[in-house]
């Protein structure tokens, strides 16, 4: 009978190890809940003091604190740490509020980030200011990005569009109020189109003018006809469809000077205009010419190009451009229109050089980052604007058909803006319900 016991508990132990084992690369939050939670937590607890120390995060105390601590407490002077406001567990980490000290700023703990992730075993260890004097350290317990799962609550509303999951855990949203012109570059095959997919599956949740500037014939943008404004597939449309665009940002701005105001939000509801999002599919060939005779579309096209990106913010009119490379070898202008786009995503690409097109004058420190981004990662990308800060992100996948279907769904958010009807592309009334679309843009008058 005792033989028989010891073989129960045994096979259970062995059992419930090999459970662990098997929750830890297929169920991680549940491994992370069980048994990382309360490990990363009782280590951090324990090793905070030491670990702060080592890595030069303490700072002497005050000669107030100093003076107490020896002659009334009749202790030894020691460093003093970032003091601990709050610890906050997550299903994929660990979130710990940090008071910092006179004489520590947050890019002393960024600093450190990396050598605050190997001393508690945990996966990353990111640094968000909350406020002034204030720090949160975000910890994940295990690789969030493997499998991408976006947080619950993560919709799109007024112009803010969750595309993908960041590095600690949080959603990455792509707001046009705060970043109106965007930047996205990466490699084929890098997942570049499956980042404008969750964003034309978000925006067409929203009401939005979708405007779509798809030169490879519309091969990318055209099965989303149903919830598309307008659709150019060739250079020369889009030089017509931009020329239109230019002319309704002036006659906005002649709306908003009647009314006294400075931007299109300060306006009433009753008068205010739809906002408008442009969806440039590939930048380079707006700006690549065959011929002498197509430099002047080249120079509309870019003229309307650079003129939007500067002053369309104020008149409810956002970019959003994707390309494989993006830099002066793009003709002249590439690099004026690159300077006004303030939110940049680059995904993998082939060089360094397209890394730091993207990245060097907004974050250089996330060059690196970008450009060892695996190819068996597709999706992942490194996100960044004009703050200078960065991080890591991974878009979720979603199938052609389901970004269809969402824009069929939408279909009557499609405003009424009669400018844009002669690029409005054509939909069938009976067409699948799933795969492209037959689209057929109409013609184009000059």
């Amino acid at each position: 009978m005792s033989d028989l016991s010891v073989w129960l508990e045994a096979t259970g132990a062995l059992t419930g190890a090999g459970g662990l084992g098997y929750a830890k690369y297929r169920a991680p939050r549940v491994y992370w809940s069980v048994v990382g939670l309360p490990v990363t937590w009782g280590r951090f607890s324990f090793s905070y003091r030491s670990t702060m120390d080592v890595c030069g995060l303490t700072v002497q105390p005050s000669g107030l604190r100093a003076f107490m601590t020896r002659n009334v407490a009749r202790r030894e002077v020691q460093p003093v740490p970032p003091k601990i406001r709050r610890v906050r567990p997550t299903s994929t980490g660990l979130r710990v509020t940090l008071r910092l000290p006179a004489g520590l700023e947050p890019a002393d703990l960024a600093a450190s980030s990396e050598r605050l992730r190997h001393a508690w075993g945990v996966h990353s260890v990111t640094v968000v200011e909350t406020k002034p004097g204030f720090v949160e350290l975000r910890m994940t317990g295990y690789d969030v990005l493997r499998r991408v799962r976006m947080p619950r609550g993560a919709r799109p509303r007024d112009l803010v569009v969750p595309v993908a999951l960041r590095e600690d855990g949080t959603a990455f949203e792509r707001d046009y109020r705060n970043a109106p012109m965007a930047l996205t570059l990466g490699a084929n095959q890098s997942g570049k189109s499956m980042f404008q997919r969750n964003l034309i599956k978000g925006l067409a949740q929203l009401p939005v003018a979708l405007v779509g500037v798809d030169c490879k014939r519309g091969v990318e943008q055209s099965a989303f006809a149903p919830r598309l404004s307008a659709l150019a597939t060739t250079p020369d449309q889009a030089a017509s469809l931009l020329g239109l665009l230019v002319a309704e940002m002036e006659e906005r701005f002649d709306l908003l000077s009647l009314h006294g105001a400075s931007d299109l939000w300060e306006l009433s509801d009753d008068v205010r205009p739809v906002p408008v999002v442009v969806l440039v599919d590939e930048i380079a060939e707006l700006f690549l010419i065959s011929s002498r005779k197509d430099e002047e579309r080249r120079e509309r096209l870019v003229t309307s190009l650079i003129r939007l990106a500067q002053m369309a913010r104020a008149a409810g009119i956002y970019l959003e451009i994707c390309g494989q490379r993006f830099g002066s070898d793009l003709g002249k202008g590439a690099t004026m229109l690159r300077a006004q786009l303030t939110g940049r995503v680059v995904h993998r690409v082939n060089d360094k050089q397209t890394a730091e097109m993207g990245l060097a004058d907004v974050a250089p420190d996330a060059v690196p980052a970008a450009s060892l981004i695996p190819m068996e990662r597709p999706g992942t990308a490194v996100a960044a604007d004009a703050s200078g800060g960065w991080s890591k992100i991974r878009t979720p996948q979603v199938s052609k058909a389901e970004v269809v279907a969402v824009c069929r769904e939408f279909a009557h958010l499609v405003p009424d803006l009669p400018f844009l009807d002669p690029f409005r592309p054509f939909v069938p009334t009976e067409s699948p319900t799933a795969g492209p679309s037959l689209v057929k843009p109409r013609p184009v008058t000059e």
